[in-house]
This record gives C-alpha cells, structure tokens and sequence, in this order.
C-alpha cells in the first residue's frame, strides 16, 4: 500500500483551533486517506525563525490544505504559508466547512466543501 500523502494544514492560529482539531480527528480514523503532519508555527509572525520552519515544513508536505474561517483570507501567517506554497509548486485547495460562509484566500486553490467524500475526492483527484 503506498503512504498516505503528508498534508500540510494552514489556519489562522489565532482563531481557528477548533478547525485544525476537526482535520485532525479525521487524520486519525483508520480510513484517512491522508497523515496530517503536525507543523503548527508557534512562532510569532513575521519572525526570520518563523519563515524558515514554515518554508521546511510546507517543504516536507505532499499537499497544502488551507483551513478556511472567518477570518483565515486576512492572517498574515496563512497568507505568508500561502506564498511559499506556490513558489514550490504545491498542490493546494481550500476546505470550507458546510454552512460556513468563508472568504476566499487568494492564490490557496479552489475551495472544497469539507464532507468526508469531497475531501477525500480532492486529496486523490
């Protein structure tokens, strides 16, 4: 069987915990068909450090999930997360939860409404 894709799940670490969590829980059922990589930056934006773990472990990932909130199209840190994605060419879409009516980020990739089929659709498609 060939690994689960590493995922790379940008938030707005200020807001958003609950949404990471929610992506987690669904890394850990036996039928994920992704491994979510911890990599949460806990340092402060826009930090030299920052930058540089941020571009090591969005280097390290196989696929770049944005994790659409409320706020998520204006925090620097997943806008940032978001720049250094594309210049590595990775393959990156937006997961809006059902109901939600998130904005956009731009340069993130489509949005994928997030149900357990259209999420795994897009992680394979």
């Amino acid at each position: 069987m060939a690994a689960k894709p590493r995922v790379f799940g940008s938030f707005d670490f200020d807001r958003d915990h609950d949404i990471k969590g929610s992506l987690f829980a669904q890394a850990k059922r036996p039928d994920s068909p992704f491994s979510l990589v911890d990599v949460s930056l806990k340092e402060a934006y826009p930090s030299d450090k920052w930058l540089e773990h941020a571009k090591s472990a969005i280097s390290k990932c196989d696929l770049f999930i944005v994790l659409l909130g409320e706020h998520t199209h204006r925090a620097a840190g997943v806008l940032q997360e978001v720049k250094i994605a594309k210049d590595m060419k990775k393959r990156r879409f937006q997961l809006r939860r059902q109901g939600s009516n998130a904005k956009r980020v731009p340069e993130a990739g489509p949005i994928v409404n997030w149900t357990w089929p259209k999420l795994h659709s897009a992680i394979y498609g």
